[in-house]
């Protein structure tokens, strides 16, 4: 069976360049896409359902993105060794790419859609999670599935003081910015990464120069579509109408809507009337309405509550609260707060709750990141919980989702960014946020929460950090827009906004906007980035008043680390044959022992919750570590008896030679019946030979004994001393 390959290129002008293909694999998705840059190769498919299921006035689209171990010549770990569901790597880069193409779908498409991305090879320096939305993006493109695309997405770094588009994984640790850009030709979609406490105007110049990049790549699907031919999209009508129940829905419940809106009632209260305004109309239409007549009363009155909930913020500057659009809500923090955790924290602001703790472990509590394309251990976790209760629902607790690996990633990021120096800080921290209550913008609780919580735990931060979420409505026929700061969550599915900016009083430190709308204006941009900081900053001021700065110490029941380091020819005795002695220390002190080589040197941890285990552990470690020194005397052991002297233990792990002639200054015939093996000798090292042999002696430390004849040459002299002095006389 033949094939007809279809091939563009894209010169990013850096020496690099990327290869779309089409027509060679995967042929029966409705689009598939070959993106190549060196060893990297992603394959992206998309699939679009020809109808819509009854009664659904959303878009089901689904975002997988996974890398084949294979790709890295890895086999997986596990007992099944095969793909198993998607890491939490593999989420992240799935929700980034279906947050840059979800706005771009028309908003009346409402087709089953799925999209697949697969890591089928891969280049160890080069990142493939920044080829995804491209990849995705030119499936799309090369399908008759509705799009208002192309879109595309880049990373884009400052290393050395430069902007870079897709930086080497290699050179990431330089960077001080790092953020994950998408957008069509025109606007910017989707942001999000992390920096070094950088100023806006930093972030705005990153994002401008990431938009130069997407251009380029959004030709080259353009191009690559017109050579196949893909420029008809498919037809479709997904949803009836009724011009006139619309009509008839706006007139009788708009202003009572319009007067709850602006009652400044709280979410539950708003909820339960607007629920009572929209059953009053729906009895009006009678019990033998059609479903299609169902559907289209509850989304128009979905509009209804849409429409007068953006005019009263764009016409009054008056929110759902009763908040103008600058006003941060209520904040009270508490920290402390359970007496047997290593730190912990509660920040409520408005009607958003976290609970937070920090728990300080050891190296064995690192967690093992075991993916196709990153592997490694992470000695900073971060969970973030979602219960159904914190929004007064009911559901099933199936674990964490999409959602909850996503909010919880972007406060890792956040703080990270502010812990201190792995040479500072030996313990591997998990931070655990639970999300009691939610009304908005929890990821940021989660944020100050966790910046609480670490500080009461005495981790020394170099400085605290909060979060903001800012909204946004427009308005394109008028023009008028209003940025929000704080938004609620109706102000979240309402608006067209959603921009969460995390940062320390000098800067920004991660963020993550998504945009529902097409355009961005880059005044607005930088309008709600300056918006965001006067927020942070006042967040920042509330936390304060709970706690300004770490705690001078870990709390008294917190477990405490030391670090020793030792030559790397002791790590072996360390842990001992089979790790014998590395156990043999752990199960006698209750101390935990870790020991890694770097740098040609043994990093040893011992970690324990008191102080004894430590210092115990401690001294065998030194024991086993120390250097002999010729001339020191040591409290020996004999370990064996042979002919001709006894090997002695000085150290443990470290044999002398006691020669029978070095036992006394009297001579021994025979070695029979002087040591027997066990006792305990003291001696005295006098050499170490090339081989690393060393030379013990016992007489050294004995007084030598007088002569035999000495008493009569004394007498001698003695006898002959007065006639030596006579002449003196």
């Amino acid at each position: 069976m033949s094939y007809n390959e279809i091939k563009t290129i894209i010169d990013m002008g850096n020496g690099t360049q990327i290869e779309l293909s089409t027509g060679k694999l995967a042929k029966q998705a409705d689009g598939s896409v070959v993106v190549k840059q060196g060893d990297t190769m992603l394959l992206a498919t998309v699939v679009s359902a020809r109808e819509a299921k009854p009664g659904v006035d959303f878009l089901p689209l689904s975002v997988d993105y996974q890398e084949k171990y294979a790709a890295t010549g890895r086999i997986p770990g596990g007992f099944l060794r095969r793909e198993a569901r998607l890491s939490d790597y593999e989420v992240l880069i799935s929700r980034l790419v279906d947050r840059a193409l979800r706005p771009l779908f028309p908003e009346n498409y409402h087709a089953d859609t799925q999209v697949m991305i697969s890591l089928i090879s891969a280049d160890k320096d080069i990142m493939p999670d920044a080829l995804a939305g491209l990849a995705a993006s030119a499936a799309i493109a090369v399908s008759d599935i509705p799009f208002n695309g192309p879109i595309s997405e880049v990373r884009v770094a400052k290393i050395d003081g430069q902007l870079v588009i897709n930086p080497k994984l290699s050179d990431l640790e330089r960077a001080t910015l790092e953020f994950v850009v998408a957008g069509s030709a025109q606007d910017i979609g989707m942001v999000e990464g992390e920096a070094n406490e950088i100023s806006e105007a930093e972030m705005v110049e990153a994002i401008a120069f990431a938009h130069e990049a997407i251009k380029k790549q959004i030709a080259a699907q353009v191009e690559l579509a017109n050579l196949v031919g893909a420029t008809t999209k498919r037809e479709y009508n997904h949803e009836p109408s009724n011009p006139e129940l619309r009509e008839a829905i706006f007139a009788a419940t708009y202003d009572k809507v319009y007067a709850i809106a602006k009652s400044g009632s709280t979410k539950h209260e708003r909820g339960e009337k607007f629920a009572e305004i929209g059953e009053e109309f729906f009895v009006t239409l009678g019990e033998e309405i059609d479903d299609d007549t169902k559907f289209l009363a509850k989304k128009y009155f979905h509009d209804v509550q849409y429409d007068a909930v953006r005019n009263l913020v764009l016409d009054e500057g008056i929110r759902l609260d009763g908040r103008d659009v600058r006003t941060v809500r209520p904040i009270w923090s508490e920290v402390n707060y359970l007496p047997a955790a290593h730190g912990s924290a509660v920040f409520t602001r408005g009607e958003t709750q976290s609970l937070t703790s920090v728990t300080l472990g050891a190296k064995d509590d690192e967690q093992m990141i075991d993916g196709a394309f990153i592997n490694g251990y992470n000695k900073f976790i971060l969970h973030y919980n979602f219960p159904a209760f914190s929004t007064g629902e009911v559901r099933p607790n199936r674990g964490p989702g999409r959602r909850e690996v996503g909010h919880g990633n972007l406060a890792m990021r956040s703080l990270k960014q502010v812990l201190p120096a792995d040479a500072e800080n030996p313990y591997t921290i998990r931070v655990v946020s639970d999300i009691l209550e939610s009304n908005g913008s929890s990821s940021m609780a989660t944020v100050c929460a966790g910046t609480l919580a670490l500080m009461d735990a005495g981790v020394k931060l170099k400085a605290p950090v909060s979060g903001i979420a800012m909204g946004l409505i427009t308005d394109e026929k008028t023009g008028k827009y209003a940025i929000l700061s704080d938004i609620l969550g109706d102000e979240d599915h309402l608006g067209d906004m959603d921009f969460k900016v995390t940062g320390t009083s000098k800067g920004i430190v991660a963020c993550q906007m998504d945009l529902k709308i097409n355009g961005l204006k880059w005044e607005v941009l930088t309008q709600a980035l300056d918006q965001a900081k006067e927020a942070r900053l006042h967040i920042l001021g509330e936390m304060a008043k709970t706690i300004s700065a770490p705690r001078e110490d870990y709390k008294p029941h917190a477990p405490r680390i030391i670090q020793i380091i030792i030559d790397k020819e002791f790590i072996g005795a360390v842990i001992g044959p089979g790790g014998k002695i590395i156990q043999e220390m752990q199960r006698e002190t209750g101390a935990t022992i870790s020991i890694e080589e770097v740098d040609n040197k043994g990093i040893v941890q011992i970690f324990a919750d008191n102080k004894a285990a430590i210092d115990e552990a401690s001294a065998r470690i030194r024991a086993i570590a120390a250097k002999p020194e010729i001339g020191a005397t040591y409290e020996g052991k004999v370990k064996s008896i042979m002919p001709f002297g006894a090997f002695v233990e000085i150290m443990p792990g470290k044999d002398g030679l006691l020669h029978i002639s070095e036992i006394d200054w009297k001579r021994y015939e025979t070695m029979d019946g002087i040591f027997k093996e066990g006792d305990k000798v003291t001696v005295k090292l006098l050499d170490i030979d090339k081989q690393g042999k060393m030379k013990l002696s016992r007489k050294a430390l004995l007084p030598r004994p007088p002569r035999e004849d000495k008493p009569q040459q004394e007498q001698k002299s003695a006898e002959q001393a007065p006639q030596n002095e006579a002449p003196q006389a």
